[in-house]
Protein backbone atom coordinates (compact mmCIF):
# COMPACT_ATOMS: atom_id res chain seq x y z
CA UNK A 1 0.00 0.00 0.00
CA UNK A 2 0.83 3.54 -0.59
CA UNK A 3 2.43 4.44 2.84
CA UNK A 4 1.58 8.01 4.13
CA UNK A 5 3.59 8.60 7.66
CA UNK A 6 2.60 11.60 9.77
CA UNK A 7 5.06 12.30 12.67
CA UNK A 8 4.35 14.17 15.74
CA UNK A 9 8.53 14.65 16.56
CA UNK A 10 7.10 16.40 19.56
CA UNK A 11 5.43 13.24 21.41
CA UNK A 12 6.46 11.20 23.91
CA UNK A 13 7.72 14.83 26.11
CA UNK A 14 10.60 14.64 23.02
CA UNK A 15 11.33 10.88 23.02
CA UNK A 16 9.41 10.45 19.52
CA UNK A 17 12.46 11.54 17.02
CA UNK A 18 14.83 8.72 17.92
CA UNK A 19 12.40 5.91 18.28
CA UNK A 20 10.56 6.97 14.69
CA UNK A 21 14.20 6.86 13.26
CA UNK A 22 15.08 3.66 14.57
CA UNK A 23 11.57 3.02 12.93
CA UNK A 24 11.98 4.17 9.88
CA UNK A 25 14.73 2.22 9.95
CA UNK A 26 12.99 -1.56 10.94
CA UNK A 27 9.80 -0.80 8.73
CA UNK A 28 10.46 1.48 5.83
CA UNK A 29 12.35 4.34 4.48
CA UNK A 30 10.02 4.23 1.34
CA UNK A 31 7.22 5.55 3.03
CA UNK A 32 6.18 9.45 2.58
CA UNK A 33 6.95 11.41 5.77
CA UNK A 34 5.03 14.22 7.32
CA UNK A 35 5.91 16.16 10.90
CA UNK A 36 3.33 17.87 12.40
CA UNK A 37 4.25 21.60 13.74
CA UNK A 38 1.20 22.65 15.63
CA UNK A 39 -1.82 21.27 17.74
CA UNK A 40 -4.29 20.20 14.68
CA UNK A 41 -1.97 19.85 11.94
CA UNK A 42 -2.14 16.51 12.05
CA UNK A 43 -5.61 16.90 11.07
CA UNK A 44 -4.90 18.92 8.32
CA UNK A 45 -2.06 16.69 7.02
CA UNK A 46 -4.00 13.78 6.86
CA UNK A 47 -7.19 14.76 5.28
CA UNK A 48 -4.62 16.31 2.60
CA UNK A 49 -2.91 12.46 2.67
CA UNK A 50 -6.33 11.27 1.38
CA UNK A 51 -6.99 13.38 -1.39
CA UNK A 52 -3.20 12.52 -2.53
CA UNK A 53 -4.59 9.32 -2.77
CA UNK A 54 -2.57 7.57 -0.25
CA UNK A 55 -3.79 4.00 0.72
CA UNK A 56 -2.50 3.95 4.58
CA UNK A 57 -1.83 6.91 6.95
CA UNK A 58 -0.06 6.41 9.57
CA UNK A 59 0.15 8.46 13.20
CA UNK A 60 3.09 8.24 14.71
CA UNK A 61 2.85 9.83 18.05
CA UNK A 62 0.85 9.57 20.89
CA UNK A 63 -2.95 9.57 21.64
CA UNK A 64 -2.99 12.62 20.69
CA UNK A 65 -1.49 12.12 17.40
CA UNK A 66 -3.66 9.23 16.64
CA UNK A 67 -6.53 10.93 17.48
CA UNK A 68 -5.98 14.36 14.69
CA UNK A 69 -4.47 11.60 12.03
CA UNK A 70 -7.96 9.21 12.60
CA UNK A 71 -10.45 12.81 12.30
CA UNK A 72 -8.29 13.90 9.31
CA UNK A 73 -9.18 10.57 7.49
CA UNK A 74 -12.71 10.16 9.23
CA UNK A 75 -13.15 14.23 7.72
CA UNK A 76 -11.99 13.23 4.67
CA UNK A 77 -15.04 11.11 4.01
CA UNK A 78 -12.90 7.86 2.30
CA UNK A 79 -13.69 4.72 3.61
CA UNK A 80 -11.33 2.97 2.07
CA UNK A 81 -7.41 4.46 3.75
CA UNK A 82 -6.35 2.15 6.87
CA UNK A 83 -5.52 4.14 9.68
CA UNK A 84 -2.25 3.05 11.53
CA UNK A 85 -0.33 4.12 14.28
CA UNK A 86 3.07 3.78 15.45
CA UNK A 87 2.99 4.55 19.26
CA UNK A 88 5.79 7.14 20.44
CA UNK A 89 4.15 9.13 22.77
CA UNK A 90 3.63 10.00 26.19
CA UNK A 91 0.11 7.75 25.96
CA UNK A 92 -0.76 4.92 23.46
CA UNK A 93 -3.72 3.58 24.72
CA UNK A 94 -4.92 3.23 21.36
CA UNK A 95 -2.27 1.51 20.01
CA UNK A 96 -2.18 -1.12 22.96
CA UNK A 97 -6.08 -2.07 22.32
CA UNK A 98 -5.27 -2.54 18.76
CA UNK A 99 -2.33 -4.54 19.20
CA UNK A 100 0.02 -2.52 18.22
CA UNK A 101 1.92 -1.85 21.30
CA UNK A 102 2.90 -5.47 21.63
CA UNK A 103 3.46 -5.18 17.80
CA UNK A 104 6.03 -2.37 18.03
CA UNK A 105 8.47 -4.76 20.39
CA UNK A 106 9.33 -6.88 17.50
CA UNK A 107 7.59 -5.81 14.22
CA UNK A 108 9.32 -8.61 12.06
CA UNK A 109 7.65 -11.32 13.66
CA UNK A 110 4.08 -10.79 13.59
CA UNK A 111 0.99 -10.53 10.65
CA UNK A 112 -0.93 -7.22 10.94
CA UNK A 113 -4.96 -7.69 9.52
CA UNK A 114 -7.50 -4.77 8.85
CA UNK A 115 -10.51 -4.34 11.32
CA UNK A 116 -13.60 -1.99 10.52
CA UNK A 117 -13.88 -0.60 14.06
CA UNK A 118 -16.38 1.80 15.48
CA UNK A 119 -16.10 5.85 16.24
CA UNK A 120 -17.97 8.26 18.37
CA UNK A 121 -19.12 11.25 17.55
CA UNK A 122 -19.63 14.48 20.29
CA UNK A 123 -21.69 16.82 19.30
CA UNK A 124 -22.20 20.42 21.60
CA UNK A 125 -23.65 23.64 20.03
CA UNK A 126 -22.13 24.29 16.47
CA UNK A 127 -19.33 21.69 17.26
CA UNK A 128 -19.04 18.33 16.15
CA UNK A 129 -15.68 16.04 16.78
CA UNK A 130 -14.80 12.29 16.11
CA UNK A 131 -12.74 10.06 18.47
CA UNK A 132 -12.00 7.07 18.31
CA UNK A 133 -10.72 5.72 21.72
CA UNK A 134 -13.03 7.29 23.87
CA UNK A 135 -14.68 10.61 25.58
CA UNK A 136 -15.06 11.90 29.28
CA UNK A 137 -17.03 13.92 30.99
CA UNK A 138 -16.62 15.94 34.17
CA UNK A 139 -13.59 15.14 36.77
CA UNK A 140 -11.79 12.93 34.20
CA UNK A 141 -11.77 15.92 31.71
CA UNK A 142 -10.29 17.70 34.35
CA UNK A 143 -7.65 15.20 34.47
CA UNK A 144 -6.68 15.73 30.97
CA UNK A 145 -6.81 19.67 31.94
CA UNK A 146 -4.09 19.00 34.44
CA UNK A 147 -1.95 16.71 32.71
CA UNK A 148 -1.56 19.12 29.70
CA UNK A 149 -0.15 21.18 32.56
CA UNK A 150 2.91 18.59 33.61
CA UNK A 151 6.10 18.83 31.21
CA UNK A 152 8.40 16.67 32.16
CA UNK A 153 6.52 13.09 32.94
CA UNK A 154 4.84 10.98 31.07
CA UNK A 155 3.06 7.39 30.89
CA UNK A 156 1.17 5.95 34.10
CA UNK A 157 3.19 8.31 36.83
CA UNK A 158 1.83 11.63 34.33
CA UNK A 159 -1.70 10.49 34.56
CA UNK A 160 -1.24 9.49 38.39
CA UNK A 161 -0.05 13.25 39.10
CA UNK A 162 -2.69 14.93 37.39
CA UNK A 163 -5.20 12.65 38.82
CA UNK A 164 -4.20 13.75 42.11
CA UNK A 165 -3.76 17.55 40.91
CA UNK A 166 -7.41 17.17 40.05
CA UNK A 167 -8.57 15.57 42.72
CA UNK A 168 -6.78 18.40 44.82
CA UNK A 169 -8.68 21.51 42.43
CA UNK A 170 -11.70 19.90 40.71
CA UNK A 171 -13.27 17.44 42.73
CA UNK A 172 -17.08 18.00 41.94
CA UNK A 173 -20.46 15.66 41.87
CA UNK A 174 -22.92 17.85 39.98
CA UNK A 175 -26.51 16.65 39.12
CA UNK A 176 -26.39 15.74 35.43
CA UNK A 177 -29.13 14.00 32.98
CA UNK A 178 -28.46 11.50 31.05
CA UNK A 179 -30.79 9.89 28.51
CA UNK A 180 -29.35 6.45 26.88
CA UNK A 181 -30.59 5.39 23.81
CA UNK A 182 -34.11 5.88 23.43
CA UNK A 183 -34.54 5.13 27.31
CA UNK A 184 -36.34 7.72 29.76
CA UNK A 185 -34.17 10.41 31.15
CA UNK A 186 -32.04 9.96 34.92
CA UNK A 187 -31.02 12.10 37.04
CA UNK A 188 -27.85 11.63 39.03
CA UNK A 189 -25.24 13.43 40.91
CA UNK A 190 -22.03 12.47 38.67
CA UNK A 191 -18.24 12.83 39.04
CA UNK A 192 -17.43 11.61 35.69
CA UNK A 193 -18.71 9.82 32.82
CA UNK A 194 -16.44 7.61 30.01
CA UNK A 195 -17.71 6.63 26.94
CA UNK A 196 -14.96 4.24 25.58
CA UNK A 197 -14.94 2.10 22.23
CA UNK A 198 -11.35 1.10 23.57
CA UNK A 199 -10.20 -0.12 26.69
CA UNK A 200 -7.90 2.24 28.63
CA UNK A 201 -8.48 6.10 29.37
CA UNK A 202 -5.41 8.20 30.27
CA UNK A 203 -3.24 4.62 30.92
CA UNK A 204 -6.24 3.53 32.97
CA UNK A 205 -7.78 0.19 32.10
CA UNK A 206 -11.60 0.98 33.02
CA UNK A 207 -13.43 -0.70 30.42
CA UNK A 208 -11.29 -3.82 30.07
CA UNK A 209 -14.53 -5.67 28.01
CA UNK A 210 -15.11 -3.16 25.68
CA UNK A 211 -14.37 -3.98 21.88
CA UNK A 212 -13.53 -1.75 18.82
CA UNK A 213 -16.41 -3.47 16.77
CA UNK A 214 -19.09 -4.78 18.53
CA UNK A 215 -21.73 -1.36 18.07
CA UNK A 216 -21.67 -0.32 21.31
CA UNK A 217 -19.54 2.11 23.89
CA UNK A 218 -18.37 0.87 27.19
CA UNK A 219 -19.44 2.87 29.81
CA UNK A 220 -17.74 3.37 33.65
CA UNK A 221 -19.94 5.87 35.13
CA UNK A 222 -18.96 6.60 38.80
CA UNK A 223 -21.42 9.00 40.72
CA UNK A 224 -21.58 10.59 44.44
CA UNK A 225 -18.46 8.78 44.68
CA UNK A 226 -16.90 10.58 48.28
CA UNK A 227 -13.43 11.62 48.72
CA UNK A 228 -12.01 9.34 50.26
CA UNK A 229 -13.20 6.25 47.90
CA UNK A 230 -11.81 8.15 45.34
CA UNK A 231 -8.43 7.64 46.84
CA UNK A 232 -8.98 4.29 47.84
CA UNK A 233 -9.66 2.77 44.90
CA UNK A 234 -7.12 4.57 42.74
CA UNK A 235 -4.75 1.47 42.93
CA UNK A 236 -7.81 -0.27 41.68
CA UNK A 237 -8.25 1.91 38.62
CA UNK A 238 -4.92 1.35 37.69
CA UNK A 239 -5.01 -2.04 37.73
CA UNK A 240 -8.29 -2.91 36.29
CA UNK A 241 -9.81 -4.40 39.37
CA UNK A 242 -12.31 -1.77 40.71
CA UNK A 243 -15.50 -3.75 42.89
CA UNK A 244 -18.24 -4.83 40.48
CA UNK A 245 -21.33 -4.69 43.01
CA UNK A 246 -19.97 -0.74 44.83
CA UNK A 247 -23.37 1.49 44.08
CA UNK A 248 -21.85 3.85 42.47
CA UNK A 249 -19.83 2.37 40.34
CA UNK A 250 -21.94 1.30 37.51
CA UNK A 251 -21.06 0.45 33.97
CA UNK A 252 -23.25 -0.84 30.93
CA UNK A 253 -23.56 -0.07 26.91
CA UNK A 254 -25.19 2.37 24.75
CA UNK A 255 -24.44 3.77 21.18
CA UNK A 256 -26.25 6.96 21.91
CA UNK A 257 -25.78 9.50 25.13
CA UNK A 258 -27.42 12.57 26.00
CA UNK A 259 -25.96 14.93 28.92
CA UNK A 260 -27.17 17.84 30.52
CA UNK A 261 -25.72 19.87 33.26
CA UNK A 262 -26.82 23.10 35.22
CA UNK A 263 -22.79 23.94 35.35
CA UNK A 264 -20.39 23.50 32.48
CA UNK A 265 -18.45 20.65 32.13
CA UNK A 266 -15.00 19.77 30.84
CA UNK A 267 -14.71 16.67 28.15
CA UNK A 268 -11.81 15.15 26.64
CA UNK A 269 -11.92 13.16 23.16
CA UNK A 270 -8.74 10.31 22.97
CA UNK A 271 -6.90 12.58 25.69
CA UNK A 272 -7.36 16.11 23.65
CA UNK A 273 -9.63 18.69 25.51
CA UNK A 274 -13.20 19.44 23.31
CA UNK A 275 -14.42 21.78 26.08
CA UNK A 276 -13.26 23.17 29.79
CA UNK A 277 -15.56 24.85 32.04
CA UNK A 278 -14.73 28.45 29.94
CA UNK A 279 -16.29 27.15 26.88
CA UNK A 280 -19.82 27.17 29.21
CA UNK A 281 -21.06 23.94 27.60
CA UNK A 282 -23.73 22.02 29.39
CA UNK A 283 -25.49 19.99 26.85
CA UNK A 284 -23.74 17.46 24.42
CA UNK A 285 -24.55 14.39 22.63
CA UNK A 286 -22.58 11.26 22.01
CA UNK A 287 -23.23 8.94 18.95
CA UNK A 288 -21.21 5.68 17.81
CA UNK A 289 -20.79 5.19 14.33
CA UNK A 290 -20.06 1.35 13.91
CA UNK A 291 -17.68 -0.21 11.49
CA UNK A 292 -16.75 3.14 10.32
CA UNK A 293 -13.00 3.34 9.92
CA UNK A 294 -10.64 0.59 8.26
CA UNK A 295 -7.74 0.14 11.13
CA UNK A 296 -4.41 -2.11 10.92
CA UNK A 297 -4.22 -4.40 14.49
CA UNK A 298 -1.88 -7.44 15.54
CA UNK A 299 -4.03 -10.05 16.13
CA UNK A 300 -1.83 -11.79 18.73
CA UNK A 301 -2.18 -8.26 21.14
CA UNK A 302 -5.42 -7.01 20.16
CA UNK A 303 -7.10 -5.78 23.22
CA UNK A 304 -3.35 -6.80 24.69
CA UNK A 305 -4.09 -10.30 24.36
CA UNK A 306 -7.54 -10.38 26.16
CA UNK A 307 -9.67 -11.85 24.15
Amino acid sequence: MRTCVIDNPAAGRGRAGKLLEAAKTKLSRHYTYRSTSAPKHAIELAYRAVEEGFDRIIAAGGDGTAHEVAQGILESGNRDVVFSTWPVGSSNDYARCIGLGGWWKNPESEALAILKVDVGRLTFGDESHWFINGLGIGFNGMVTVEAHKIGLLRGPLLYVTAFLQAFRKHYRTPTMKFRFNDEAEVEHPTLSLTANCGQREGGFPVTWTAKLDDGRFDLFHPRALRRWELIRYLPALLNGNLPKDHPQLTTRQANRIRVECDTPFCIHIDGELAAVPEDRVKTATVELVPARLRVEVCPKFLYEGRT
